[in-house]
């Protein structure tokens, strides 16, 4: 249950609109719906902001449409993150009452509409055109929850006149995630450009001694340029959940 529908709860309870019964069978579902397998935090878009977000793997396909049903009853827009185009198309013809798009580079279900986007810029950069897969899944996580995203692709150290070519775009934003993978250099780089947060996003592109992404892991969070915050390797939701906290601020 979102804010705003436990506020039309209380608000109609209060002008005898519903009754205490009918008050209470609404908000039977907090603090958590027991599912057996799963513990359904219904109450987390009320102390977090945003709702629960599913995790595809390691799920089987019927219990992820069982956890999403759950919580499309409760939320304007649920996220299925690392989901394949089986496990939308499951989730499509399970809850035809619900729009449900699937953002196919980022591996993102969306069910539910996503709300208007209000608050801005969140810039994602990636190094390489191989990074995008992750770059994706941190433009689409912000995007789907109520931010103005533009994207900056393969602008990486290798080439960085690429990157100081665009230092207008750098400087517009409100927070920045860099994502790369090999060394890992560039959200120092960026870092030492603009004077908002940056997510540094390692990925695990790159050759053997990049040790599927530890390298530019260790790298990011060695960077000699303050204000860069990391997260784990491969984890584009990670990177764009926070940029949409920062972004919203207090």
């Amino acid at each position: 249950m979102d804010r705003r529908r436990l506020e039309a709860v209380l608000s109609d309870l209060k002008s005898g609109k519903l009754t205490v019964a009918q008050a209470m069978d609404r908000l039977q579902g907090l603090p958590y719906e027991d599912l057996g397998f799963a513990k359904v935090d219904s109450h987390r878009a009320l102390r977090r902001g945003y709702p629960e977000v599913v995790y595809c793997p390691g799920k089987t396909p019927a219990r992820i449409v069982e956890i999403v049903r759950t919580l499309a009853g409760g939320h304007g827009l649920v996220l299925a993150t690392r989901a394949s185009p089986s496990i939308y198309d499951r989730l499509r013809r399970s809850l035809k009452g619900h729009p449900v798009v699937y953002h196919d580079v980022a591996k993102i279900v969306a069910v539910g509409r996503p709300p208007k986007a209000q608050r801005g810029n969140v810039l994602v950069v990636t190094a390489g055109t191989s990074d995008i897969p992750v770059a994706e899944e941190a433009a689409v996580t912000a995007e789907l929850l109520g931010n103005r995203v533009e994207r900056l692709f393969d602008v990486g150290v290798a080439g960085v006149h690429r990157l100081l070519d665009r230092q207008a775009l750098l400087r517009k934003a409100k927070v920045i995630v860099v994502v790369a993978g090999m060394e890992g250099a560039l959200p120092s780089v960026v870092a030492g450009l603009v004077s908002v947060p940056v997510i540094a996003a390692p990925t695990s592109v790159g050759y053997g001694a990049s040790f599927d992404g530890l390298a530019a892991l260790l790298a990011m969070m060695n960077s000699c340029a303050p204000g860069v915050a990391v997260v784990n390797i491969d984890n584009g939701f990670g990177a764009g959940y926070l940029a949409s906290v920062i972004n919203r601020g207090p």
